[in-house]
């Protein structure tokens, strides 16, 4: 397990702000917006304390932290309607706990197949990931 001073989540540092937006504290977790776009509305919600998996909380914790997953993927599913929402948990590199939430759409990228950690092709403006926010934020 990595070292909290080492980790990008708990030192919310700029390599963090490099890559996402926080826009929500939820009951047990902190919710961000991914800045690379491919899949259009991916959001991240990381587990509030640096523990490295699931089976490492309290049964109460652990269904607090997915009902914030599931409270985030709603409102993903009601803001941009995709066909699926994809949940990646890996932490081989970085023993945090966080699932990243990549929406996939029917004729787009990678539909039908594992979703790229970060494609790094589609990045927007700052109104356009506002807007983003806004419309999870309002179904939150």
């Amino acid at each position: 397990m990595s070292d909290p001073k080492d980790c990008l989540y708990c030192q919310n540092n700029q390599t963090l702000h490099d890559l996402m937006i926080e826009f929500a504290q939820l009951s047990v977790s902190r919710a961000f917006l991914f800045k690379e776009q491919t899949y259009r509305g991916r959001c991240l919600v990381a587990y509030k304390d640096h523990v490295n998996d699931l089976n490492e909380l309290s049964d109460e914790d652990r269904n607090a932290f997915m009902a914030d997953v599931a409270k985030v993927t709603s409102a993903m599913n009601k803001a941009f309607h995709p066909a699926k929402i994809n949940y990646g948990a890996y932490s081989d590199k970085l023993s945090h706990l966080h699932f990243h939430l990549a929406p996939k759409y029917e004729g787009g990228p990678d539909f039908g197949g594992t979703f790229v950690m970060n494609p790094g092709k589609v990045y927007l403006s700052d109104a356009e990931y506002q807007e983003l926010i806004d419309a999870v934020k309002a179904n939150l």
